[in-house]
């Protein structure tokens, strides 16, 4: 497979700048937003397919990647999107966001701060309704469950630049067999990994996000207008397309997804082979839905 470069732009935003990848290709603007513990990089092998019919950027969302920025608040990492769209000069761009990127770019569409020409949402679905969804928050206030994220994922370990290259290492060894990156190309995991750790001092690097940034976009306003619960689609008018991998995070719930995309005549649902994990397992065939929605509403 033919790979391509992201350059390193920074965009700003209202309280400094995000950094980013932009990737060197023609035709309608596409905006890729990661999920959580993820950040640019992860959209490398999707954008190589893209640049022949797409000018794709990926950004870090705050407290991710290379972005310094951190949150005060549980809104701003989506609320900074429409900062990034203007600081772009971008014109109803197609926005594709996965896992909690997905929600990212539902939140900042659905709240009037972009207009999109559409929205491609992969295994990244809202479902609960406001009641279920404040509860399943809540279970993030819970030392115990972010102490099992930091003991998962290591984030916000602090490490020097030999623990953190031994420990990517072992990630691309690893990556075969575990349960997200099985079917990832080896030198994607590995530049995945290398831009989570952010230097915090002369001789250390901090895995993001960090357990701060957890606990503060995990801790929404449960009274807000746009809050991560299905009552959300109801802010939207845009075309939106529901990617949704049969061994993903929502495969239990197909019928639940179905009734949302029945609900307006705009929306539609695209079943995939793949585990949760799809902008760096399955590239190719991401890239193909998210050209399909570009060539169909840009």
């Amino acid at each position: 497979m033919v790979t391509v470069s992201g350059i390193p732009i920074e965009v700003p935003v209202d309280d400094g700048v995000l950094s980013g990848l932009v990737f060197d290709g023609r035709g309608p603007d596409v905006l890729l937003v990661h999920g959580s513990g993820h950040n640019a990089a992860v959209w490398t092998d999707v954008a190589a397919h893209l640049v022949a019919h797409c000018h794709p950027v990926a950004v870090d969302l705050r407290g991710h990647g290379q972005s310094a920025l951190t949150s005060s608040t549980a809104e701003q990492y989506w609320r900074d999107l429409g900062a990034v769209i203007e600081a772009l000069g971008w014109d109803r761009p197609v926005l594709v966001g996965h896992s909690t990127g997905g929600y990212a770019v539902t939140a900042t569409v659905a709240a009037g701060l972009v207009d999109a020409a559409a929205l491609c949402v992969v295994d990244g679905m809202v479902l609960d309704d406001r009641a279920a969804a404040v509860a399943a928050q809540a279970q993030w206030q819970n030392p115990r469950a972010i102490e099992q994220v930091k003991e998962t994922f290591r984030y916000g370990w602090r490490a020097t630049e030999q623990q953190l290259l031994s420990y990517i290492e072992q990630c691309v060894r690893e990556a075969e067999t575990d349960w997200l990156n099985a079917g990832s190309r080896p030198e994607l995991v590995r530049a995945v990994m290398r831009r989570t750790f952010l230097r915090c001092s002369d001789t250390l690097y901090e895995r993001r996000p960090s357990l701060d940034e957890i606990a503060v976009v995990s801790a929404p306003d449960s009274h807000a207008a746009i809050y991560p619960s299905v009552d959300l689609y109801t802010h939207l008018r845009c075309p939106i397309t529901f990617v949704l991998p049969d061994r993903g995070f929502y495969a239990q719930r197909r019928d639940e997804v179905q009734t949302l995309v029945d609900a307006a005549a705009n929306r539609e649902l695209v079943e995939i082979s793949a585990n949760h994990n799809v902008p760096m397992t399955h590239p190719a065939e991401l890239a193909a839905i998210v050209d399909d929605v570009v060539r169909r509403h840009s």
